[in-house]
């Protein structure tokens, strides 16, 4: 399948951050009326108590794997159409891809209030100087990781581009992912349903293998630089949906 794929939207979940010792994202709790600024008593606050806990996340120390830097190098040999992440550790970015961000990043903060951007950094530095839950410098609302909470939508243009980069390619590479994650899981299947092939790397089962056209079941840091490293033997036009004379 690898020998043959030219043009490869790849999709990832959290079992590629897994050899780096990032398991899961487990971001500070935010509300209003929780411990607000006005009651004082930060310290107290369920969320300070969260940011105080995030601030030795293993994912502030954790380095690319294996995994990542074969995706890097696929993507530098022109192969890949959009690598779409789940992740929000930006490992893959450290490593050298282009990945789009389904779910946001870590590396950001947002206020709730007037929807002012900061960096993660200065929000946990703040934290680490006795701030307890760091405040916008612009309006003082309270912060939240720049990433979709559970239940929330993706960010519309997000979805456009992963929906693009779905239907124009001819191989999907699904992994360290369950697969069960909506809306990533259904670009799998959207994928499918367009004609591309779908090779699933993941140690446990999904919902998508029975449509795969190939599974592994190794992980992701062992068996991703292997299958890089098929040479590419097809040769001619590409063909996808997403290739308007298809229609």
């Amino acid at each position: 399948m690898m020998a043959v794929a030219r043009r490869i939207t790849v999709l990832t979940g959290a079992g590629v951050s897994a050899a780096s010792g990032v398991h899961r994202f487990a971001p500070p709790v935010v509300g209003r009326g929780v411990g607000g600024r006005e009651a004082g008593g930060h310290e107290a606050d369920g969320a300070a108590v969260a940011w105080r806990s995030w601030l030795d996340d293993p994912m502030w120390t954790a380095e690319p794997n294996a995994a990542h830097r074969a995706l890097a190098e696929l993507e530098r040999a022109g192969r890949v159409r959009a690598l779409l992440t789940q992740n929000v550790d930006g490992l893959h970015q450290r490593a050298g891809s282009s990945a789009v961000e389904l779910h946001g990043s870590a590396a950001r903060v947002v206020c709730v209030d007037c929807g002012a951007g900061a960096a993660t950094s200065w929000a946990l530095a703040e934290v680490r100087a006795g701030a307890g839950e760091p405040r916008c410098p612009l309006c003082g609302g309270a912060l939240r990781p720049a990433t979709v909470a559970f239940g929330e939508p993706l960010a519309d243009d997000v979805l456009r581009v992963a929906r693009a980069a779905a239907l124009d390619c001819d191989a999907v590479l699904a992994a360290g992912t369950s697969l069960t994650v909506e809306p990533g899981a259904s670009l799998v299947g959207l994928a499918v349903r367009a004609g591309a092939a779908l090779v699933v790397c993941n140690l446990t089962p999904t919902p998508y293998d029975d449509v795969a056209a190939a599974v592994v079941r190794e992980p992701v840091e062992e068996s991703l630089p292997v299958l890089v490293a098929v040479p590419v033997v097809a040769s001619g036009p590409i063909r996808t949906w997403g290739d308007p004379s298809t229609w």
